[in-house]
């Protein structure tokens, strides 16, 4: 089975985008626009991506270039999403922390071969997921700092230092981005079929293939996210990886 470009999925498309644009109207949610304007730029990007990955593959050094490309982005837009642009070294850092040992592991075992057509493909998904949990961990840390900023300054009152009354407030707010990710770990198979599951099968493998593969990326995407939540989270109570605003809102 494989799903080709033509009038068939042009129409779902349409008739997708349609449904969305009006249940956000009827919803009262605004986000018709940008639920077009996404799916428009999700269009031309995959398209593009479609056809560097056709062109790279055949590379190891282009794929691993490629991925660069992909991390580079990953970068870009978490540190929009969390308001700390400046901090784009930080976010590197942390998130380089979980993407190059756990693609490291999957390629030096051999789960999956040193190839670019494996590797784009398998580095994205753990890169696009540890984007996302930089961005839940900062997005839900930065808003309680600025919320609880009285919870910081009592600790400061008490001698706390201030890694430490950062950790008093972000403590309970940096398992909360990894929440979603082991939701989605614990129901596979049962609520939902995930992305590389489909992919597979899709593709012509089998069930038993679909399944290994699938079982892969989710303990990958749980070791990346583990990791880049840990390393952020120490940088924040460091005051390195923090929006201008509280970096310089924050008493020492």
């Amino acid at each position: 089975m494989d799903v080709s470009p033509g009038w068939p999925v042009v129409v779902c498309l349409v008739v997708l985008l349609a449904v969305t644009v009006a249940a956000d109207r009827a919803g009262r949610i605004d986000l018709d626009r940008q639920a077009v304007l996404a799916g428009g730029r999700a269009v031309v990007q995959l398209t593009l991506v479609a056809l560097v990955i056709t062109a790279v593959v055949g590379s190891l050094w282009l794929s691993f270039l490629a991925v660069a490309v992909m991390f580079t982005m990953a970068v870009v837009t978490t540190t929009r999403r969390v308001g700390a642009p400046g901090g784009w070294p930080w976010a590197a850092a942390a998130m380089a922390c979980g993407v190059v040992p756990v693609v490291g592991i999957v390629l030096a075992t051999g789960a999956v071969p040193l190839a670019g057509i494996a590797l784009i493909p398998v580095a994205g998904i753990v890169i696009g997921n540890t984007m996302t949990v930089h961005t839940l961990v900062g997005r839900r840390t930065f808003a309680a700092l600025r919320e609880e900023r009285g919870q910081y300054e009592a600790a400061l009152s008490l001698g706390l230092t201030s890694s430490q009354a950062i950790d008093e407030v972000i403590a309970r707010r940096v398992p909360e981005g990894i929440l979603p990710s082991l939701d989605q770990v614990r129901t596979s198979g049962v609520v939902t079929l995930p992305g590389a599951f489909i992919g597979v099968m899709l593709g012509g493998g089998s069930a038993v293939q679909a399944a290994t593969a699938q079982v892969l990326v989710l303990f990958a995407i749980m070791a990346t996210q583990a990791v880049t939540a840990g390393v952020q989270a120490a940088l924040i109570r460091r005051r390195l990886l923090l929006p201008d605003d509280l970096r310089d809102g924050l008493p020492v």
